[in-house]
């Protein structure tokens, strides 16, 4: 089945028109039809480190009733979760792109080591020199905590000392 539009997060996304494998078992319950579904589909993004391209393969699973009866028209606001038969049709769409959406991965990465980029140059660290280095010295906002004197490590003691006495 080709992928509907849309099922995308901030970094990753089922290309439109993707071919998705589907595997749909239909069993006719007393309250309507039980829909057991199985999907896999190819998705294709950015490394939320590196921002290089990333294809994977994301399968997910669904089981949901779908009810005959009233319909959707009589249902009460607590009921928004249930799904009901349209006459003879069933309409597995939202809830296939509910499960899909859920299982893209928000952070892809394309490898499980990957460093990202450079902070100051923007260069890939997997790629940079390894005595890649600005020698820019410290961030200037910590300019005031170089003048802290530090050297004596039981200060703290004895300002409590003073405070007991």
């Amino acid at each position: 089945m080709p992928a509907p539009a849309d099922l995308r997060v901030a970094l990753s996304s089922v290309p439109v028109g993707a071919d998705i494998k589907l595997t749909v078992r239909l069993e006719a319950v007393s309250e309507g039809v039980l829909v057991t579904a199985a999907a896999a589909a190819p998705v294709a993004g950015e490394c939320a480190r590196c921002l290089e391209p990333v294809t994977l393969s994301v399968d997910v699973a669904l089981c949901e009733l779908y009810e005959t009866g009233a319909g959707p028209a009589a249902m009460a606001e607590d009921d928004e979760d249930r799904r009901f038969l349209d006459a003879d049709l069933l309409d597995l769409e939202p809830a296939f792109r509910d499960a899909m959406v859920l299982a893209l991965p928000l952070a892809p990465l394309c490898r499980g080591d990957c460093e990202g980029l450079c902070p100051e140059c923007g260069i890939r660290l997997a790629e940079a020199d390894p005595a890649h280095d600005h020698g820019g010295g410290s961030d200037p906002r910590w300019a005031q905590l170089r003048q802290l004197d530090i050297s004596e490590p039981q200060g703290g003691a004895r300002a409590a000392e003073r405070q007991e006495g």
